[in-house]
């Protein structure tokens, strides 16, 4: 159970704001990559259907969930309140502006995306300016405000070097870089920002739904030494070209995800609660998923395809380790606030449904099932070219988002 402090924090409509933005962007990013199935097959990246689809997915989607639990988390794990709601709701509109018209652009002239693109800076600058004005009242700051520090410092260098990558297209500006900054650009947004960020709420969310109590928190140190360096490490790599210290860098960050995945095993042994939620269970699986998609990839530096290779292990790391993760503490985090916007104040007064009332638990267990299983199909569709195989997991990965939207909608009808 969440505090109960949780649900009054901040004004509902904000975090919800955000939360029902992303799942229409998921949704349209899905049905976007089924489209162009046969592009993604033939290893075809870097075309404007799939940025617009990656872009919607990352920002859209994953980047306004996170957005939206922020506002909802942040005065729980630190302590303050937020700084401005109203300038919140400001920042909602400009981002949601933003990103809608910037994952367009992409789709239909990336050469004319710069605009947009400073639209969506503006609205992600409000965002972290909110955050610090938050964070900086914060009394004494800890290990999870050196996480997510960290991660809005990530989320800021990728945004300013995704915008550094359209102002090369159009100028031809630090062009001998291009490439060094798109891998920047990807390292930051998805290994700094996303995980970092679920590193951080992690320390605070794992111990709160599993009722843990008693257990170390020295590891989350170790944790974010590790990963930091190898975040920096890789950064220096690629604009080297330095082979050996590409490898090491993404060996810290394969060290620093498994002593992360060590420490949330020892705080689950830790806990009170016998029988964890089917949903929080999801997200703990997304940890352990996260940390065999790191070992592959520092597996796959030695073998000489590893070029080939990077499409697909974004892919994985996106959907299993990332967006399993957000699923899993979404399908916790949703019905909770909704329960406590309606019905705390009527506890006592009246009769009010449970808390598992609100979300159907039946659904979760082949929902995110078949979630894993479609984006496994996808994952070896890319790897043997067969659109076939693409299209029929593509197909069932987007029924399998529809759905888990429409589940989540519906609790906002009880």
């Amino acid at each position: 159970m969440l505090p109960q402090t949780m649900g009054s924090e901040t004004n509902i409509k904000l975090p919800f704001s955000f939360i029902l933005f992303s799942l229409v962007a998921l949704v349209l990013s899905q049905l976007l990559v089924l489209v162009n199935g046969q592009m993604v097959v033939n290893g075809s990246f870097r075309i404007p259907a799939i940025w617009s689809a990656a872009h919607l997915l990352v920002l859209g989607w994953a980047l306004m969930v996170a957005m939206g639990a922020m506002y909802q988390l942040v005065p729980v794990a630190f302590l303050t309140p937020i700084w401005n709601e109203k300038f919140g709701f400001i920042q909602f509109f400009v981002t949601a502006i933003g990103i809608s018209t910037f994952s367009w652009m992409l789709y239909v002239s990336p050469q004319n995306a710069l605009i947009p693109g400073i639209l969506m800076l503006l609205g992600i600058l409000m965002f972290l300016f909110q955050m610090f004005m938050t964070l900086r009242k914060q009394a004494k700051p800890n290990i999870l405000t050196a996480f997510v520090g960290s991660a809005l410092v990530c989320l800021f260098l990728t945004i300013f070097l995704g915008i550094t990558l359209i102002y090369s297209l159009q100028t031809g500006f630090a062009a001998d870089y291009y490439q060094a900054i798109f891998k920047s650009h990807l390292l930051m947004g998805v290994t700094g920002w996303f995980t970092l960020l679920i590193f951080g709420f992690s320390y605070k969310m794992v111990p709160m739904f599993s009722l843990s109590h008693g257990f170390p928190m020295v590891q989350a140190r170790y944790v974010y030494g590790l990963y930091i360096s190898g975040l920096v490490i890789t950064i220096l790599s690629f604009f080297n070209g330095n082979h050996y210290l590409l490898k090491a860098g993404f060996f810290l960050l394969l060290a620093g995800f498994s002593v992360f995945s060590w420490h949330i095993s020892i705080i689950i042994k830790k806990r009170l609660k016998k029988k964890l939620d089917n949903s929080f269970t999801f997200a703990l699986v997304a940890i352990g998923l996260g940390n065999i998609v790191h070992l592959a990839a520092f597996m796959a530096l030695w073998s000489e395809q590893n070029s080939l290779l990077i499409g697909p292990f974004v892919y994985l790391y996106l959907l299993l380790w990332i967006v399993l993760s957000i699923m899993g503490y979404l399908y916790k985090i949703v019905p909770f606030l909704w329960w406590t916007y309606k019905y705390s104040k009527e506890i006592g007064k009246k009769s009010v449904p449970s808390l598992k009332d609100m979300m159907n638990e039946k659904i979760v267990i082949p929902l995110f099932s078949l979630f894993v299983f479609a984006v496994v199909v996808v994952f070896f569709s890319i790897i043997f070219e067969s659109i076939l195989i693409f299209n029929n997991g593509q197909f069932v990965l987007s029924l399998v988002f529809i759905l888990i939207s429409i589940s989540i909608l519906k609790v906002l009808k009880k």
